[in-house]
């Protein structure tokens, strides 16, 4: 139960630091590293290449793209479509603290490979 109460508890009151930027470009690299696609220059988590990009060339249909879910070779829409959604509320909400974080064009990025 203490373990949950600390989860409660507002951050100051845990005595610890708490680096949102930090959190915020971790968030963004996950996102780089769950990129189904040709990558683009610029890309920071350098173990990761190009991947799928033959994805529905079998039946004439174009599925390169977008981003794996959870980590697998799995990509749902749905899903995808909510987290650009959210996303894209969250650029839009925040581009000024993105911006002074340096990652708003990391964002833009994000959006953009999630809407493509």
């Amino acid at each position: 139960m203490h373990g949950i109460t600390l989860l409660l508890l507002p951050p100051s009151s845990t005595g610890a630091a708490i680096d949102y930027g930090l959190a915020l470009t971790k968030s963004l690299l996950f996102f780089q590293a769950q990129r189904s696609a040709k990558l683009p220059p610029g890309q920071r988590v350098t173990w990761h290449g190009d991947s799928a990009l033959n994805d529905g060339k079998d039946n004439r249909v174009d599925l390169t793209g977008g981003y794996y879910d959870a980590g697998d070779n799995v990509k749902f829409g749905f899903p995808m479509a909510y987290v650009i959604t959210i996303l894209t509320w969250g650029a839009f909400e925040f581009d000024a603290r993105l911006v002074a974080k340096k990652e708003f064009q990391n964002t833009l990025a994000a959006i953009r490979l999630g809407t493509d």
